[in-house]
């Protein structure tokens, strides 16, 4: 297991592929044989960006997406034939980056994170731990971000803090429990396949 804590401090920052907004990016992996870090080199990406005001998401073709909000309420995700429903904070919606989707804010901004992974290359999948207990986590990378407030967890019976929007990456070669000891986490996982 090999952990690394990233702090809130040193993230950057990046436009959104259709230059609409900012994404604040927490970490990421692209192909070792890419010669630039680009959206063509992206294996997955776990970003925040804040949502002011209504209007078309990027196309990203060959991107599958998880997105989550984190702060205020009321995001509907309005594509062709279908409606994906993030008005409750911390609902999980998956969708894929071809599609043409625009916003709906029904009460003002909101704040979301979205991990996102190359098709074909990664499996994701994004939760909220809100209440105190354990999981398993299988082998792969792990993201642990305090999305509100501190948080603490345990992980293969060792103590971590996670200050307010801290990540801790977590590495693991193997299944290991993890517990939710106090707060709320948003736990990212990647699992490369290819």
């Amino acid at each position: 297991m090999k952990t690394t804590l990233l702090k809130s401090e040193d993230y950057t920052r990046s436009p959104w592929r259709n230059g609409g907004g900012i994404f604040t990016d927490i970490a990421d992996a692209h192909r070792t044989d890419a010669a630039v870090k680009d959206w063509d080199s992206l294996l997955w990406r776990f970003a925040s960006t804040p949502i002011v005001e209504p209007g078309p998401f990027s196309h990203m073709a060959g991107i599958d997406r998880l997105q989550m909000v984190i702060g205020g309420r009321g995001l509907v995700l309005k594509a062709p034939g279908q409606e994906f429903d993030e008005r409750e904070p911390f609902t999980t919606v998956r969708f894929i980056g071809e599609m043409e989707i625009v916003t709906e804010l029904e009460a003002g901004p909101v704040e979301v994170v979205n991990l996102m992974a190359r098709r074909g290359a990664a499996e994701i999948e994004l939760v909220a731990l809100k209440v105190p207990g354990e999981r398993s986590l299988p082998a792969g990378t792990h993201l642990l971000y305090a999305a509100r407030g501190d948080c603490r967890i345990r992980l293969g019976g060792e103590d971590f803090a996670i200050s307010h929007e801290s990540t801790l990456k977590v590495e693991l070669t193997a299944v290991t429990t993890l517990a939710l000891v106090s707060g709320l986490a948003v736990l990212g996982s990647i699992k490369i396949v290819a």
